[in-house]
């Protein structure tokens, strides 16, 4: 059977903002044969709503489960319902694509990780910029070594979100369901790029408040990482900067730096010789607040992504480009932040 006649059947479990672009990135793998058979929610009373908004049946999480025609389980919960969403699909045999971040704590997730590794299915993690060809780019020229070596990162991430943000579900700034504020729930897809670059951090000093909201979890956080070669980073974060602007991530080396700006590289700076001293130009372009304003305007690209190499995984019986070891790292790296500012007891 050729790959492009074989089916995937995948289920969404929990439809709330980032379930569309989920939906749409198994559309857009329709020629890899991707196809959503199921939505999975708590409530009976939306059954109806949601199967008509997502065109395919809604039933309870254990039905889902037990549909043979579900291969792979998409979890997009709260955050603290990830592990145990995880490790019930693993048990019924489903590979799974868990939304960051993978857990609330790095118990939960050494446990998702050794169930599905019992079960012998896959666990994927959906940092979606490591899917990103710019991305992939940029981690290929620091290793490359044409930056030479690495001595400063900075991560800067002035987002906004509103009472009204918080006020969408009980869940939101809570320790329990979210995890943390700013850095857990949205600025872990930049440290999820940082440890990317430049590594494991060795020591970290941080200092985190909850300055404008009523919520339980930071808003603002500063922290600063060393890493095994002297390195350092910072990295600075807040949701209180309104309007909202768009995240930095910045790489430099003894020999040239890059700075990318939201979904761009803004510029790209290596010495001349390198044999990568250029982007192709649809890489680098304007950046725009992003998801600094709004969690909905990221692109889909970076699922589709995600996505294809998930399902090209399965088939080759490889690990994805993002599995549970890799979404560890970043949720490592946040705990150790949290752990540093003294927000865990």
């Amino acid at each position: 059977m050729s790959r492009q006649s074989q089916t995937t059947g995948f289920a969404i479990v929990g439809p709330g903002i980032v379930a569309e672009m989920h939906r749409r990135a198994i559309e857009a793998n329709d020629d890899l044969g991707a196809r959503l058979v199921a939505l999975a929610h708590y409530n009976p009373a939306r059954y109806d709503e949601l199967s008509q908004r997502f065109g395919v049946p809604c039933r309870s999480y254990e039905e889902v489960l037990n549909d043979l025609a579900v291969e792979v389980v998409c979890i997009c919960t709260p955050n603290g319902q990830h592990a145990a969403q995880t490790i019930a699909a693993a048990r019924a045999g489903k590979h799974v694509l868990v939304e960051k971040p993978m857990a609330v704590t790095l118990a939960e997730a050494d446990d998702m990780i050794r169930a599905c590794a019992e079960a012998g299915v896959t666990l994927g993690v959906t940092f979606q910029r490591r899917a990103e060809p710019v991305f992939q780019q940029v981690r290929q020229t620091i290793e490359a070594g044409a930056l030479g070596d690495l001595t400063l990162g900075v991560v800067t991430i002035p987002y906004y979100r509103g009472e009204a943000y918080f006020a969408q579900a009980d869940w939101r700034g809570t320790w329990a369901a979210d995890g943390g504020g700013v850095l857990m729930n949205q600025g872990i897809h930049q440290v999820d790029l940082l440890v990317w670059y430049m590594g494991d951090p060795v020591t970290i000093e941080a200092y985190a408040g909850t300055l404008q909201r009523a919520i339980e979890v930071e808003d603002t956080l500063a922290a600063t990482l060393r890493f095994a070669n002297g390195a350092l980073a910072t990295i600075a974060a807040t949701t209180t900067a309104a309007p909202g602007f768009a995240h930095r991530v910045e790489i430099y080396g003894a020999r040239g730096g890059i700075q990318i700006e939201g979904e761009s590289v803004i510029r790209w700076q290596l010495p001349e010789g390198a044999g990568l001293d250029s982007l192709p130009p649809e890489n680098i372009a304007p950046a725009n607040a992003g998801a600094g304003g709004d969690p909905r305007a990221i692109p889909v690209s970076g699922h589709i992504g995600i996505y294809r190499d998930f399902i090209q995984a399965l088939r080759d019986r490889r690990a994805p480009l993002v599995p549970g070891e890799e979404g560890r790292r970043s949720l490592a790296v946040v705990s150790g932040i949290y752990e540093a500012a003294g927000l865990l007891s």
